[in-house]
């Protein structure tokens, strides 16, 4: 295998890849100017790379764990001629790095891909896996039309892999010509290979039927305080191909045009991100207050499925976890104690919607005291009436089975004093969210709620999968 110099770059989440914009003035221009072009190249890699860079393969940072020794060629397989692109990617303990990816970008100023439709590669492995991610439009720079497909089966044999523009119209100068990720846990740790050939920009004719989404095409409701910005995710867009196959990509919101149905509650910025902007105005015919906006988005002039409905609320906020509200420091949402504790965990997506998944639940603590020197500061409560909750029991329940949340004053100090609320296994549900309002004061033995610092979760064993959402303190103005 021929290897290949890199450059290092910071690794980027896959998808929403973050986007940076800059923004300008529009300004007219005279007709003897002429507008600039950019070459409109399809290919990519056909035995040597096409019109890349001098590094081909620019790597995620090794200090993420990424493997800068497992890229290159191998002249002896390919799909079509000669050669082709050769991926290693390593086990887990491999001292050069547990995963590999990278990008390739183009040489000159970007390539007008608006004639084209779809990214296509053949692809095989020397086993069956699944690659994590594939795409194109990261450039380690804006990344502003990242596309990108996850978990892509991979067979020992030749495969044709389609990933669709969603809108190729926004691509007339663009530098990112592909995206890659992989690991080894689709396959136990086991190392493999993956080999590419025949890359480039295509227009097939076949990608139709789009279908673009937003928030993974659900229509949620939420309330936010005015001055909130509030990010829309799961942003994807849908295509039938020839063979009539779907495929969904991940799309960054720059492809998408977004509509507020009230600009006097809520805006929306390219970038996808909700501005509550003020608490409404009042309809002179009905007398009413009308605080709520819609936000809705399309790609190319066809709606995209999904919305978010907002309603500017007077609620004083201090959100522990929420997708909404802005959230204060935390020192983490699991705070381990060895020996005691048996509970994993971790925040998990949840069709657009982080949430905190815990499993093995005996008691578990959000912490916000300062851990190790963290600089996060206890939270002052005193002027909050109510902490709300929204909890998902994940398993069958038993009459016996109860929850109970603990709150922390003063959590590190020898004068610490806690209280706490139990909810009986009635008021819970299987696989259902419910939502809890608990006035602070039904916190048996909390005397003070100045210097909170921790709020645990307490089931005894009694229900071992639970998920949170939600998590914040208020009071009524």
């Amino acid at each position: 295998m021929k290897k290949l110099s890199f450059k290092n770059h910071i690794a980027l989440p896959l998808l929403g890849l973050m986007c940076v914009f800059a923004t300008s003035c529009e300004r007219g221009y005279s007709d003897d100017i002429d507008v600039a072009t950019f070459p409109v190249s399809p290919d990519i890699f056909t035995d040597n790379p096409v019109g890349l860079t001098d590094e081909f393969f620019e790597s995620f940072d090794p200090a993420t764990g990424a493997n800068t020794e497992g890229f290159g060629t191998d002249d002896n397989v390919a799909f079509k001629g000669t050669t082709s692109i050769r991926i290693d990617v390593p086990t887990p303990s491999d001292p050069n790095g547990g995963y590999i990816g990278g990008i390739f970008r183009d040489r000159g100023d970007g390539r007008d891909l608006s004639g084209y439709d779809a990214l296509t590669f053949w692809m095989k492995g020397s086993t069956t896996a699944s690659v994590g991610t594939l795409g194109f439009g990261s450039d380690f720079e804006e990344n502003k039309y990242a596309v990108s497909i996850n978990d892509v089966e991979l067979s020992t044999d030749w495969r044709k892999i389609i990933i669709p523009i969603p809108d190729p119209s926004k691509l007339t100068q663009e530098r990112g010509m592909f995206i890659f990720s992989a690991g080894s846990q689709s396959t136990n740790g086991v190392g493999y290979t993956i080999w590419i050939d025949e890359m480039r920009w295509e227009n097939l004719g076949t990608v139709a039927q789009p279908r673009p989404a937003i928030l993974a095409g659900q229509d949620q409701t939420a309330q936010a305080n005015v001055g909130v910005e509030v990010p829309l995710g799961g942003l994807t867009q849908t295509f039938n191909l020839g063979n009539g196959q779907d495929i969904t990509v991940n799309a960054t919101p720059a492809y998408f045009d977004f509509v507020t149905s009230n600009p006097f509650v809520a805006s929306v910025n390219d970038l996808g991100l909700v501005s509550v902007d003020g608490p409404g105005e009042i309809n002179s015919e009905t007398g009413l207050l009308e605080n709520t906006a819609t936000i809705t988005a399309s790609i190319a002039g066809v709606e995209a499925a999904g919305s978010l409905t907002i309603e500017a609320s007077d609620l004083n906020i201090i959100a522990l976890f929420s997708d909404i509200y802005a959230e204060v420091p935390v020192d983490n949402y699991n705070g381990f104690y060895a020996e005691f504790q048996t509970t994993q965990g971790f925040n998990v997506d949840e069709g657009g919607n982080e949430i905190i998944d815990y499993t093995e639940l005996n008691f578990v603590a959000i912490e916000f005291y300062g851990r190790e020197g963290s600089g996060v500061q206890p939270i002052d409560a005193s002027e909050m009436t109510h902490l709300h909750i929204d909890v998902r029991v994940n398993e069958s329940l038993d009459p016996a089975d109860f929850l109970t949340f603990e709150l922390w004053n003063n959590f590190t100090l020898g004068n610490a004093v806690s209280g706490g609320f139990t909810i009986s296994s009635g008021e819970l549900a299987t696989d259902q969210w419910v939502e809890f309002d608990i006035p602070l004061t039904s916190f048996n033995g909390l005397t003070a709620t100045d210097a909170l610092g921790a709020l645990f979760t307490i089931s005894d064993a009694t229900i071992g999968a639970v998920s949170l959402d939600n998590i914040y303190f208020y009071s009524e103005n």
